[in-house]
């Protein structure tokens, strides 16, 4: 199969951890006898620093003739520390989502059975755990209008809107993914306090007789913040708007042990991107020490959501467990023991793929 690649390094870590998912991306292309080509584009910080804008029009179309997205971090502190800057790194995440028609954010979270003593949770809270979060990425209070200060300053306003277009797409997506896991599906909304959150519990009540085999919960978000804490398995797929799901994914992000293990894939009619959910750790920049493996799971769901391509997907996953077996790790989780640098990982997982 030919597959035609757009890199987005972005900011911070990203560009070093983005290498050494291309290491793996061309050890699986050279194993299955795949052509693969890679395009380069600039993104973020990076992107204001060389054209003024976090999302240029160049990166865009870069993007659109690809087949898939790999796609690093974006952030960077000076711009973090100044909140009069009219020019944000992650303005241009929202647009690149806005843009490509990204609807839809999934964000598994697992456990690794070599690391779950390195989780905050009991091992009997979580072993086992294997859910996913679909969170809706181009609507809410992210993009909502009219937003701003009043003249004097004092007061700030954001507005939340939903349409029921938004919404039905993307608990469609919800439906279908629990009916290839356990059938169980999870509406996370504040429908007692919020209007956009009843039209959100509204709209996926009318679609239950479509898919009788699933069954259907509610909850309210404090409460899902709870539950994910005190018994993850009793999940399987939550759907979520845009500011919910942004917040309960990092959440639930750390079960595993740590943010810099788990993938994401944001996906929608055409474009696919793929990313791990850790930020652009700029502090690590440069440095080699940055933990490369949600990216190169990344890549994984990459070859899976993108290509269908379980195979070259499962010899990913396969070389990363085994790397967490083996104690082929970066600083962050060797827990005394030697710690590998990103490089040396990626070389590692890599040369494994290709045994």
């Amino acid at each position: 199969m030919e597959m035609n690649l757009a890199l987005l390094p972005g900011d911070g870590i990203g560009p070093e951890v983005i290498d050494q998912a291309v290491k793996v991306v061309k050890a699986v292309g050279k194993k299955f006898g795949h052509t693969i080509t890679f395009k380069e584009a600039i993104v973020g910080a990076a992107a204001i620093d060389a054209t003024g804008s976090p999302y240029p029009d160049e990166t865009h179309e870069v993007c659109v003739q690809s087949d898939a997205v790999l796609f690093g971090a974006i952030g960077d502190p000076k711009y973090d520390n100044d909140p009069k800057a009219k020019v944000r790194p992650e303005q241009g995440l929202l647009a690149m989502r806005k843009k490509l028609g990204l609807f839809s954010n999934v964000r598994p979270t697992f456990t690794f059975p070599s690391l779950i003593h390195k989780s905050p949770l009991k091992k009997d809270r979580i072993e086992g755990t294997d859910l996913v979060f679909l969170r809706e990425l181009t609507g809410g209070i992210y993009f909502g209008e009219p937003r701003g200060r009043n003249e004097q300053g004092t007061k700030a306003f954001d507005t939340n809107v939903y349409t029921k277009e938004e919404i039905t797409r993307l608990a469609r997506m919800g439906f279908e993914f629990a009916q290839k896991r356990r059938k169980l599906l999870t509406c996370v909304d504040k429908a007692n306090v919020l209007a956009t959150s009843r039209l959100w519990r509204e709209t996926v009540q009318e679609l239950e007789p479509e898919y009788p085999d699933v069954k259907v919960e509610y909850e309210f978000v404090d409460a899902v913040a709870m539950r994910l804490i005190q018994w993850p398995k009793a999940y399987d797929v939550l759907i979520t708007e845009n500011l919910f799901g942004d917040i309960l994914t990092d959440e639930a992000s750390v079960i595993s042990g740590s943010m810099g293990l788990m993938p994401s894939a944001s996906l929608g009619t055409d474009v696919k991107l793929f990313e791990p959910i850790h930020g652009s750790y700029p502090q690590a920049a440069g440095k080699d020490i940055a933990n490369p493996l949600a990216t190169v799971l990344s890549a994984a769901m990459m070859f899976e959501y993108a290509f269908d391509l379980k195979d070259e997907a499962k010899a990913i996953s396969d070389a990363v467990n085994l790397s967490l077996a083996e104690g082929i790790v970066t600083e962050d989780i060797a827990e005394g023991e030697k710690a590998y640098k990103t490089s040396e990982v990626g070389d590692w997982l890599a040369e494994q793929i290709l045994k």
